[in-house]
Parts: C-alpha cells; structure tokens; sequence
C-alpha cells in the first residue's frame, strides 16, 4: 500500500507542473486504462476457469487463448499509460 501511496504522490506532483485540463485528462486516461485492463484480465480469467471447469480437456488451447489475450491487453494498457505519461511531462 506503501508504493501505491507514493506513486499516487508523484503522479500528483507531476501534474501540478501541467496546464489544468491536460493534467487532469492525463491521469483520468491513465487511471481509466489501468481500471479497464484490470476488468479485462479478470474477466479472461474468470471465463477460463469457467471453461477449464466445463471442458477440462480442452485445458492446454483455453490457457493458451487465455495467455495470448492478457498479453494483449497488457500490451494495448502499456501504450495508454505511455501516451499519458506523455502528456503530462512533454507539456510541462
């Protein structure tokens, strides 16, 4: 809880730097990707294990569908909290 406390803290301070509405917009965008990413593995996951439970000998192709699609996710969440992260300190 500690390292959240302190990153929120740095997030809030490099914002200060940023024009009003562009700061603002930045960690709503940012705060929005992380929110929907978590929904979005936690749903692969959910329905995973849902399908393993039906269908257990399908387990190898539903983990691996499973895999490639956080991976995506991940990957799709990393070029919004780039993008973010660049708003806010290239228009310092």
């Amino acid at each position: 809880m500690t390292g959240l406390m302190s990153m929120s803290m740095g997030l809030l301070a490099a914002i200060e730097g940023v024009s009003g509405l562009a700061g603002m917009g930045a960690a709503i965008g940012c705060g929005l990707a992380i929110v929907g990413a978590g929904l979005g593995i936690g749903l692969i996951g959910s329905k995973a294990a849902e399908a393993i439970g039906r269908q257990p000998e399908a387990q190898g192709k539903i983990f691996t569908s499973m895999i490639i699609s956080a991976a995506l996710i991940e990957g799709v969440t990393f070029f919004a909290l780039v993008i973010c992260f660049l708003v806010l300190f290239w228009l310092k």
